[in-house]
């Protein structure tokens, strides 16, 4: 079944929190938009049930894209960080009665949403232009770490969701080596997510008191991005932007994004000012014999307040009428 005229239901879920809005279809602003714990409901299905009741009790809406923090492969989803156990469209769509569903990842629909944002929805770092009709790339760290690219075809931009996160941590300096070394011995292995996440931002500054024999103050993701004035919560932070600049570059070259590589997430927009005075351009830069390639790529932080629900909608707007429920 194709995605019907509207009202539409899109969704932006993550570990943390659960957002949901209405569209009208195609072109239509997100209202209605809500953001609910995602721990406190059983899954997907509630938590999506559960908006609708109390935020829309007089919307039947004809279609629903609902964007989950986690892959979406072989007829199920699973959010890596909610705590939810894994499941089916099929099983959502029923529990919600709609006559048509899809589930994607969500950084396929931050990706999907990167044509749509205009120059007040994006704050650059560094001063490029981006090169037309080239494949974009988007990543991003929040409860986890989501990377996704957006490729230009004759037909329209097709997204490329992956599980990026999960890369080695690309550790350069004398200060990351031994940070990757710690989390290696805590974790068992030293991915990038476990240090470019809301959790990751706590890990580093536990491990830089271990590295200089101090005690360990715990700091939340929170505490660290608000005592800009205390060291080791500053020297955290410009660590964070700098293993985010070399993993941006990765991406980059991996995906060929000379159209831009746009960072997402929930954290970064309340550091912008150190990312911007940060050593991340560098980073992203400095990869030697492929320095003029990356040069000519642009880099920018994402400030829209809902560009995974723009995605969403864009999602459905690609559902052709011949396409199947999910």
């Amino acid at each position: 079944m194709s995605a019907g005229a509207g009202p539409w239901l899109v969704g932006d879920i993550g570990g943390t929190n659960a957002r949901f809005a209405l569209v009208d279809g195609p072109d239509g602003a997100p209202a209605r938009a809500e953001s609910l714990p995602t721990r406190e409901h059983a899954g997907l299905a509630e938590a999506a049930a559960a908006y609708l009741a109390e935020f829309a009790p007089d919307v039947r809406p004809s279609a629903a894209c609902l964007a989950v923090a986690g892959p979406v492969a072989g007829g199920t989803y699973h959010l890596t960080n909610a705590g939810w156990p894994k499941g089916t469209p099929e099983a959502v769509r029923a529990h919600l009665g709609l006559p048509h569903l899809e589930i994607i990842n969500d950084f396929e629909a931050l990706a999907l949403a990167l044509p749509r944002l205009g120059a007040d929805d994006l704050v650059p770092i560094g001063d490029v232009a981006a090169a037309e009709d080239a494949p974009l790339a988007v990543l991003g760290p929040g409860t986890g770490l989501g990377v996704a690219g957006l490729v230009p075809t004759p037909s329209g931009w097709v997204p490329l969701p992956g599980e990026g996160g999960q890369v080695d941590l690309p550790a350069a300096t004398g200060r990351e080596l031994e940070v990757a070394r710690l989390l290696r011995a805590e974790r068992g292995v030293a991915n990038a997510e476990y240090l470019l996440s809301g959790g990751g931002l706590t890990r580093i500054h536990r491990y830089l008191a271990e590295i200089d024999g101090e005690p360990a103050e715990e700091r939340t993701a929170e505490e660290i991005t608000e005592r800009r004035d205390d060291p080791r919560c500053h020297e955290t932070l410009l660590m964070f932007c700098a293993l985010l600049g070399s993993l941006a570059g990765n991406v980059a070259l991996t995906l060929g994004a000379r159209g831009g590589v746009y960072l997402g997430g929930g954290i970064l927009p309340r550091i912008a000012d150190v990312l911007r005075d940060s050593t991340f351009r560098d980073r992203f830069e400095g990869k030697p014999p492929v320095e003029d390639y990356l040069r000519g790529i642009p880099t920018a932080l994402i400030v829209h307040p809902g560009p995974a629900l723009a995605g969403a909608t864009m999602r459905l707007a690609q559902s052709p009428p011949t396409r199947e429920t999910a």
